[in-house]
């Protein structure tokens, strides 16, 4: 389903190594924000499919937040949401762009040992989020897809944008109280 984490320093120009030639493929950027952690929090997504020339042919934005929450559940649920509504599986190569490390690292190894010992980390603690990690297995179960990490505020336009949408999500959650 994955696999080896790479840092991208830019990956809106990066060239994608697994799209075949006349093939299209799935980008998609996410984030979280949270006012306070716990505190407000919104999530932001970019999903782009590209052509194998990396046009553009489609894309979507989404957002949303919570009232009482953490970062790392607003980037969690930032990834689920946006496989999630990708709709039915297809063959398409997907790759995800997150400046949170943490999902990458989960989906590319810890989650399998997590899941092994019975959903406690190397130190005897119950994995946090479990709720969360169970839905972002099934999103992205039956689908090709790369986790990359991309360093945060570093020129990536995709992220920059995702880390605006949920930044203006986690200030619509304030205003609601």
């Amino acid at each position: 389903m994955s696999t080896k984490t790479n840092a991208v320093q830019n990956p809106d120009r990066a060239r994608h190594p697994q799209v075949e030639v006349g093939k299209t493929h799935i980008e998609i950027f996410t984030d979280g924000s949270c006012i306070g952690n716990p505190g407000h929090g919104g999530w932001g997504s970019v999903t782009l499919r590209k052509a194998s020339t990396g046009k553009v042919i489609k894309s979507r934005e989404g957002s949303g937040y919570a009232l009482r929450t953490t970062n790392n559940r607003m980037e969690l649920i930032a990834v689920c949401v946006a496989l999630e509504n990708l709709g039915r599986v297809t063959d398409e190569p997907i790759t995800v762009f997150t400046d949170a490390n943490l999902i990458p690292n989960s989906m590319n190894g810890w989650l399998a040992t997590w899941k092994a010992n019975d959903w406690k980390r190397s130190g005897g603690k119950a994995v946090e989020n479990r709720d969360l990690w169970q839905r972002l297995e099934q999103a992205a179960s039956g689908r090709h897809i790369t986790w990359k990490w991309v360093r945060g505020h570093n020129g990536s336009e995709n992220n920059e944008r995702a880390d605006r949408l949920a930044y203006a999500a986690a200030r619509r959650a304030e205003k609601k109280l």
